[in-house]
């Protein structure tokens, strides 16, 4: 029973830091509606009922309000809209986050001009301030949305769990290869379709199901083990690309809330999705890495620990599953 109860507890402990992910970064919008005015859009992530992270958004001394700001809890995040002004506009002012330097969160900042051009930037805790250029960038789009892309397929550990038991069930070698490329061919469908607003699916049955994959695939892995090789060790890519359509929503979640730069749409797309494959192969190599370093060095390993990596995926994702439905 004491076995079971540690069991428990740290089966609880990896779920809280593997939802860790979840939690959106900060998102501010600046828009110009006006010769040296813009309207404001401050989102801040939710800690539960009417909480939010203590980000503030510090504007140059010379800025005014010229409404007070409006403040609601939407969707779990807390989001202000005001109306700023500054003589001679913000390029060339500093806009800080008072506040990031003691989180663990980012902050993505867009700034959209009368023009279409768009300045898109990415603050941290180490960085937690930026000057508003005259001339917006389009390389400094693509360098924020592919960081963007990395950083939320390297957080989403449910996504990279999935990965991980195509790449136990398949062994490698070119049914791996395959098996990826369906994988990123169906998510890049969706991930494109419901950024762009063709497709609308509610996120939270969409990470239900994410979920709900991880565990298909973990069973397909014990029951290979037991000689009933099933539909994903015969034609995983076939289980990759059905998925992959689900994984690809959840992407396009994470995206959406970050929200796409009108003057640039297809280039941040782009490399959102490249960074998102940029972190796929990253965490594939390392584990590629690992395997050969086990081999490398002979290590002997009993057939009933060839079990455990699926039993614990498994269980794992069962118990996000019954976490995300229960919050239907």
């Amino acid at each position: 029973m004491k076995h079971i109860l540690i069991f428990l507890a740290l089966l609880d402990a990896i779920a809280s830091v593997a939802s860790a992910h979840e939690l959106r970064p900060a998102y501010l919008e600046v828009r110009e509606k006006a010769a040296d005015t813009y309207d404001v859009l401050w989102k801040v992530p939710g800690k539960g009922e009417n909480m939010r992270l203590g980000l503030y958004v510090e504007f140059p001394s010379d800025c005014v309000n010229v409404t007070e700001p409006r403040a609601a809890m939407v969707n779990g995040a807390f989001a202000e809209r005001w109306t700023v002004k500054r003589p001679g506009g913000l390029a060339g002012g500093k806009i800080h986050i008072a506040g990031l330097q003691s989180t663990m969160t980012d902050v993505l900042v867009r700034l959209e001009y009368l023009d279409g051009t768009t300045q898109v930037t990415r603050l941290v805790p180490s960085t937690p301030s930026f000057v508003v250029e005259a001339t917006p960038r389009a390389l400094e789009v693509a360098r924020t949305y592919a960081v963007l892309g990395v950083e939320h397929i390297l957080s989403g550990i449910d996504h990279l769990l999935f990965v991980l038991s195509l790449l136990l069930i398949t062994g490698g070698g070119w049914k791996l290869v395959k098996t990826v490329t369906a994988f990123t061919l169906s998510h890049s469908i969706t991930l494109s379709l419901a950024t762009l607003g063709y497709v609308h699916v509610p996120q939270r049955p969409v990470e239900a199901v994410i979920a709900l994959s991880i565990v298909f695939v973990a069973s397909e892995i014990v029951h290979s083990k037991a000689g009933r090789p099933g539909i994903t060790e015969r034609a995983p890519w076939v289980v990759a690309f059905l998925f992959g359509l689900a994984h690809g929503l959840g992407f396009a979640g994470g995206l959406s809330d970050a929200g796409l730069p009108s003057a640039h749409i297809p280039m941040a797309l782009l490399f959102f999705s490249l960074g998102v494959e940029a972190g796929h192969l990253l965490f594939i190599g390392a584990v590629l890495a690992l395997i050969a370093l086990g081999r490398r060095m002979r290590l002997s390993i009993p057939r009933w620990a060839e079990l455990v990596p699926p039993y614990v995926i498994g269980t794992l994702a069962m118990f996000w599953v019954i976490q995300r439905v229960t919050v239907f």
